[in-house]
């Protein structure tokens, strides 16, 4: 059955739902009152039936794998593909459609954990994942653990859509994104990565001084840049270990900024959005939110340069996301 969690400090109210670890609302304090910043289901069939992630986390592997299938240690496993012929988030029964179990829980905290078999849609060795969310003064974190008993492959992440100007409340074309990454990694038209790691330079991909997601969507669009007419695509983050990845800043003056030791950023502009029923009640258009995942390289199994996704039994996946209001 599925839980639904509260945790609450200083300006900030996260609410959780079991199933899929999902962040289901993140309402922070304003000058107006309480606001909810990221986009939701009306209900819990909606999450039930996996319509477009929302707010979830995601693995075994987080965004695409080409052909759905990947080789470990000389080993090929054909993957669940839920995105035909590729997988995208874990496959059809990945971590977003698991009953997640409620370890503990405090006011300003809770852990989930999950255990994926062997052999779950695909994925090689049994793995037992934990997730921990935390919330603190204006902001709010989530640590994904990991541990296998076979070679693997492992890359979760979190998939909340933000709207800082509020849930429900337009299209995010008037938000600035600054994004800390220098590079991109280029795509085929179904959003497999081509395995080239391209500068962001003289491009509508360049963030790095900030740009409204609006003007820079038509700047991409007349570049060739864009999928599905809006942004779909994978920063490399430049530095190492915890780090700043993005500063979001709405129409209304919210900012937010997003930290992690991962190496990449997923951009997406939510451009699939066409009328689904949200938490508000509002309807939501397309580019009603924009999905900031911070995350390993999309296929990265199956480009030996990208950075390094494979998890062995003794070592522990750990990775740390971190949403600080500003």
């Amino acid at each position: 059955m599925t839980e639904l969690l509260h945790l609450s400090a200083e300006g900030v109210r996260l609410e959780l739902l079991s199933l899929g670890a999902t962040m289901r609302r993140f309402d922070v304090a304003t000058a107006e009152g309480w606001r909810n910043i990221i986009l939701g289901h009306s209900q819990l069939a909606d999450y039930q039936a996996n319509l477009g992630f929302l707010g979830a986390s995601v693995g075994r592997f987080a965004n695409r794998i080409d052909q759905a299938r990947i080789t470990v240690e000389g080993q090929v496993y054909e993957l669940d593909a839920n995105e035909p012929p590729n997988q995208v988030h874990g496959g059809g029964g990945g971590f977003s459609r698991c009953e997640w179990r409620v370890l503990e829980s405090e006011q300003t905290w809770a852990e989930l954990s999950l255990t994926s078999p062997d052999g779950d849609q695909g994925f090689p060795g049994q793995v037992r994942a934990t997730a921990r969310f935390e919330v603190f003064s204006h902001g709010a974190q989530v640590t994904y653990t990991a541990t296998t008993d076979a070679p693997t492959v492992v890359n979760l992440t979190t998939h909340p859509y933000f709207n800082l100007d509020g849930e429900g409340s337009g299209n995010i074309d008037h938000h600035r994104l600054q994004i800390a990454g220098s590079h991109f990694t280029p795509t085929r038209p179904d959003g497999i990565p081509t395995g080239e790691v391209r500068t962001v330079s003289g491009t509508a991909l360049d963030f790095r001084d900030g740009e409204f997601l609006g003007a820079a969507r038509l700047r991409a669009e007349a570049e060739q840049l864009t999928r599905n007419g809006g942004f779909d695509h994978n920063f490399a983050i430049d530095g190492a270990d915890v780090r700043r990845h993005c500063r979001l800043v709405g129409a209304t003056g919210l900012g937010l900024e997003i930290s992690s030791d991962q190496p990449g950023l997923q951009v997406y502009t939510g451009d699939h959005f066409a009328g689904e029923l949200g938490t508000s009640g509002q309807r939501y258009p397309a580019r009603a939110g924009v999905a900031l995942e911070t995350q390993g390289f999309p296929d990265a199994p199956n480009h030996p340069g990208f950075p390094n996704t494979v998890l062995r039994p003794g070592q522990e996946y750990r990775t740390t996301t971190r949403w600080q209001l500003c």
